[in-house]
């Protein structure tokens, strides 16, 4: 995945990564091998980094420092980082964001047994305490569903379902 936030990527810095094939090779790829798009790589299935190589841009320290700081507080008052969660649940369509679609559908705070949708940030599924994959994998169906009646826009999940829900 090309993962990023406040308008950089993974791509805009990544030189190379070494990964491990589904059949135990190990390789070298270069970012453009990678092939990235948004949210997406052109990695196999199954196939696991497990080293990176990235390009930082030289700064003065205080400046960059001052900017990690500025970004971690937006985050921290927007996103439920404290939570149990996998992250932000669905990409955002093209001209749209995924938390407001969610938002306007009516799912801010939406449960299915122990799942929520986060009223801090709608884009982000809870596990409030003893919530099932499958509770957390229906009520995502749910949100999709809800947002598709409501906008028209099917929302594509973000994060990787790995395995069988239970």
């Amino acid at each position: 995945m090309n993962a990023g936030a406040y308008g950089r990527d993974v791509s805009d810095i990544l030189v190379e990564a070494t990964v491990v094939t589904r059949e135990g090779s190990v390789e070298v790829w270069s970012a453009e091998k990678l092939g990235f798009t948004y949210r997406h790589s052109d990695l196999p299935a199954g196939a696991v980094v497990v080293e990176a190589v990235f390009s930082g841009t030289p700064g003065e320290p205080a400046v960059i420092g001052a900017e990690m700081d500025r970004i971690a507080a937006e985050r921290e008052a927007s996103q439920p980082l404290r939570s149990r969660t996998g992250g932000s649940t669905f990409k955002n369509p093209e001209g749209h964001k995924a938390w407001a679609l969610i938002d306007a559908a009516g799912c801010r705070g939406l449960t299915r047994g122990d799942a929520q949708v986060s009223e801090k940030h709608c884009n982000f599924l809870l596990n409030l305490g003893s919530a099932s994959s499958a509770e957390i994998e229906a009520l995502g169906e749910e949100v999709r569903d809800r947002v598709k009646a409501h906008s028209g826009v099917t929302l594509e999940w973000e994060i990787q379902r790995v395995g069988v829900a239970k």
